[in-house]
């Protein structure tokens, strides 16, 4: 009658964790998850989450966003920092600050934002700085 069921158990360990902030729904305060986030509502704060963060048509984020990949159907408008992929659909309307490894811009979507991509500006800086070097020890030589 009681018996260990492990395929129930295991079921429930292997699913990951995904948050649902739905259409009507208003959040103000900082969340922190490892969980990945769909937010067809809005956010007024700062979001932190090592999941994916996917913002949907009627969605809205206001304040700061720091995770590993996003994707936009929805509006931003804050500060939004991602060691992944920024994936922004027509619908999308961004503004502010972004940081983010890679960017895929659908045609029709708002961008108005100050954008650094973090890989491409190392090797720039630290590629210029070598030749430099490598000029300068040349013309002494």
């Amino acid at each position: 009658m009681f018996s260990d069921n492990k395929k129930d158990k295991n079921m429930v360990e292997g699913t990951s964790n995904q948050n649902l902030i739905a259409q009507g729904t208003k959040i103000v305060g900082d969340l922190n998850s490892e969980g990945d986030f769909r937010i067809d509502g809005i956010v007024e704060g700062n979001i932190k989450t090592s999941g994916k963060v996917v913002v949907g048509k009627h969605g809205y984020i206001k304040g700061t966003l720091q995770g590993t990949d996003a994707y936009f159907e929805g509006k931003f408008s804050g500060k939004l920092a991602l060691s992944g992929t920024l994936t922004l659909k027509s619908a999308a309307h961004i503004e502010g600050e972004v940081v983010v490894g890679k960017l895929a811009v659908e045609p029709g979507a708002t961008f108005n934002v100050t954008c650094m991509m973090k890989g491409a500006v190392k090797e720039m800086n630290n590629g210029s700085q070598q030749r430099q070097q490598k000029a300068e020890s040349e013309k002494t030589a």
